[in-house]
């Protein structure tokens, strides 16, 4: 192929994306560039331009196009500044002059071959031509909705006159989308050469079946409007997506923008200097009369050319589009029709560049353009179906209220939380799942027999923004910080200070001045000789940690205090940082001092000895109440009630192909908390007869029982 980052966009069209982004102050041109090449294929399509392929024969020029950007982007502004700047002397010409001309001479023709077929009169078949003719209605230079039986009407119509195209404008789609099902079915099979079956009705004197008119009537459609309304997880997001399946997809080139790209750095003089740019506006004015010129008869059912070259170029386009598709998944069916159909679209672009530049025929610029558009909307078409689920929807929606809500809060607000109780639970369970996994914590509650669900989004704790405040004062002169774990040593060894693992509003320690905005991402837990500093390190070696002596420690009075980072940076009101607390305390294998469970806690630093310790960071949703990952922790506490918190511990934490390693750490704990080996071995059997699945005694005894008996003579010899 070639390198579509040497291809220039097509010169005339780019031009005008860059005249509408700026009157727009969108940065985002892909949705003008496909509404530009919208209106230019609708322009050939209603003068009846043609490509003649070498091997595919005769195709009209029109296109189909969604485009969705959210609201703010300037899709009124351009489609208003297309259809009325524009469009309009085009629009004017063609249906005052140009449409009646064609339409004129195609009906003497239709006559001449009625008043053969008829046996009658060519004056007398020209009138009931004409009355057919007429009965269609007016010609609409575009629609934005219509029925099945009425464009068959309109395709009648343009049969009769042999001129003309349908283009139906939708805006607002997500609004729309339902209530135009039926005319969208219908404008699949025009897409492609403009043919459609006609439905057989009966035959009346008020309902008079016209004459079938062999022909093509090409077809345009554009479909816009903001993403939120059309992905909303309903019945129109439903629709649509079943739309692309049945073959939208192929058909449409696609613009797609989740977020504003509004330049909002302009000051308000910049924004008035390029809504009223008169160059601008020239250039628009200049561009129309081009346009204008087009709709002369001369220009009409033209046929464009293309050489063998240009041929075997969109032929080797084609055959890497088809490429691409068949490397794809099965399952993403989806995809592999819209990729597998770019070249056709590509190449009606090219015939719509072609038009505007008035050239005879496609040349290799022209179809390189519509081929670098097309993967653009490509590009666009994967986004699009990269898009949230409903269970993620939920889960952001909960996490972004900031309040409490209900489930009546989420039926009325959410068009796609509906069904059964068990649905609903479903769609809650899978987005608690998700928030698992990308930082959102759900948490419910019952209240008087109504679940309240509350939710935010956790923001990763960054060991290098540790929260601290700190002061030489008990009470006041708090000083706000964010300290680097590997720099912890520099406060807590520091003589004479306090601190806290919160900030507080004006300086102040107190209860009621712990920030909630600022938060907090790691704990304090205070050990007064539950259990010796080796062990504690050694149960604690798998996750990050910073431990310093207290004043009072001695090798036999082990004091000291152990600073755990948690994963994520919670805002927890005083009650519910109580019961994260005590979450942690009953978690722990060992006992800590238990009424540390204040937000405005103070520590006193001690110059002392100090160990730093990296590995996980203790996983702060587990702890968090309410939360269904909490109430898992607390079950398994509670299913090992019968545990002591240690032997809890290394159970919980025996998994499949790890139950040997828990047991020899068990033990080699046992040995150094000063038991005798006999008894270490009781309590190693004890504890592997709690696994679920249990080691061979064998095994115990051949391994584990070795490992900590030569330990425990190793520490009597020491």
């Amino acid at each position: 192929m070639f390198d579509l980052d040497q291809v220039e966009y097509h010169e005339t069209s780019e031009q005008l994306v860059k005249t509408l982004c700026l009157k727009t102050q969108n940065d985002n041109p892909l949705f003008f560039r496909v509404i530009v090449a919208y209106y230019f294929c609708k322009i050939a399509s209603m003068m009846r331009v043609n490509i003649a392929t070498h091997e595919r024969g005769i195709i009209p020029v029109n296109m189909y196009a969604i485009c969705l950007a959210t609201s703010g982007s300037g899709k009124g502004l351009s489609t208003n500044l297309m259809e009325e700047k524009l469009l309009t002397p085009f629009k004017d010409k063609y249906m005052s002059e140009t449409f009646n001309t064609v339409a004129d001479q195609n009906i003497t023709k239709l006559a001449v071959k009625r008043a053969i077929k008829e046996d009658i009169e060519e004056d007398i078949a020209r009138e009931k031509v004409l009355a057919d003719f007429n009965r269609a209605g007016e010609l609409l230079f575009s629609f934005d909705s219509g029925t099945t039986a009425a464009v068959k009407q309109m395709r009648t119509k343009l049969l009769m006159a042999g001129a003309g195209s349908m283009n139906l404008e939708i805006d607002e789609i997500g609004s729309n989308l339902l209530g135009n099902v039926d005319v969208l079915t219908t404008f699949l099979e025009l897409f492609d050469v403009g043919n459609i079956k006609q439905k057989l009705v009966k035959n009346t004197n008020d309902n008079v079946r016209v004459a079938d008119i062999d022909g093509r009537t090409p077809t345009n459609l554009l479909l816009f409007g903001t993403p939120s309304k059309l992905l909303n997880g309903g019945k129109a997001e439903e629709e649509f997506y079943s739309m692309l399946d049945t073959g939208y997809a192929r058909r449409c080139l696609f613009a797609y923008s989740k977020d504003s790209s509004k330049n909002t750095s302009l000051t308000p003089e910049e924004v008035y200097a390029l809504m009223t740019d008169t160059n601008l506006d020239d250039y628009i004015a200049e561009l129309s009369e081009t346009l204008c010129d087009l709709a002369e008869v001369s220009h009409f059912n033209k046929s464009l050319s293309m050489t063998k070259e240009v041929s075997i170029l969109s032929i080797s386009y084609k055959l890497e589009c088809e490429k691409k598709a068949n490397s794809l998944p099965a399952h993403e069916e989806i995809r592999k029709a819209e990729l597998s159909h770019r070249y056709f679209k590509a190449l009606k672009i090219a015939g719509a560049f072609a038009f505007i530049d008035m050239w005879h025929e496609i040349t290799e610029d022209h179809l390189k353009a519509a081929i670098k558009l097309t993967e653009e909307s490509g590009e666009a078409f994967a986004s699009l179906l990269t898009r949230e689920r409903n269970f993620v929807k939920l889960a952001k929606y909960i996490a972004e209220m900031g309040k409490e809500v209900t489930h009546v809060d989420l039926v009325e607000d959410l068009p796609f939380y509906k069904g059964s109780v068990q649905q609903k639970q479903e769609l809650m369970n899978l987005a608690i799942a998700y928030g698992y996994k990308n930082n959102i914590v759900i948490q419910r509650s019952i209240s008087d027999g109504i679940e309240f669900i509350k939710g935010n989004s956790l923001k990763e704790t960054n060991l290098n923004k540790l929260i601290i405040s700190y002061s030489t004062d008990l009470a006041k002169d708090y000083e706000y910080t964010e300290a680097p774990f590997s720099k912890l040593h520099n406060l807590t060894q520091l003589p004479s200070h306090h601190w806290c693992n919160h900030a507080f509003l004006e300086d102040m320690r107190c209860e009621e001045n712990a920030s909630m905005q600022v938060g907090f991402n790691m704990v304090v837990l205070d050990v007064e000789n539950s259990v010796s500093l080796e062990a504690a390190m050694s149960l604690l070696q798998e996750y990050t940690y910073h431990i310093y002596t207290t004043k009072q420690h001695t090798d036999k009075n082990n004091r000291y205090r152990i600073i755990l980072p948690l994963s994520h940076v919670l805002h927890m009101e005083a009650t519910e940082y109580k019961e994260f607390m005590s979450n942690i305390f009953d978690w722990l294998p060992f006992d800590v001092d238990t009424s540390t469970k204040q937000r405005s806690r103070k520590w006193r630093t001690c110059k002392g000895t100090y160990f730093n310790n990296e590995g996980v960071l203790l996983d702060a949703l587990t702890f968090i109440p309410k939360t269904s990952k909490n109430d898992d922790c607390r079950k398994v506490i509670a299913d090992l009630h019968s545990l002591t918190n240690l032997e809890r511990w290394f159970v919980a934490n025996a998994k499949e192909g790890d139950r040997s390693n828990q047991l020899i750490r068990y033990a080699l704990l046992l040995v150094d908390s000063g038991m005798d080996i006999a008894t270490v071995q009781n309590n190693v059997l004890r504890l592997n007869g709690k696994l679920d699945t249990s080691l061979d005694e064998a095994e115990i005894m051949g391994t584990i029982m070795v490992t900590a008996t030569k330990h425990f003579y190793k520490n009597q010899n020491s």
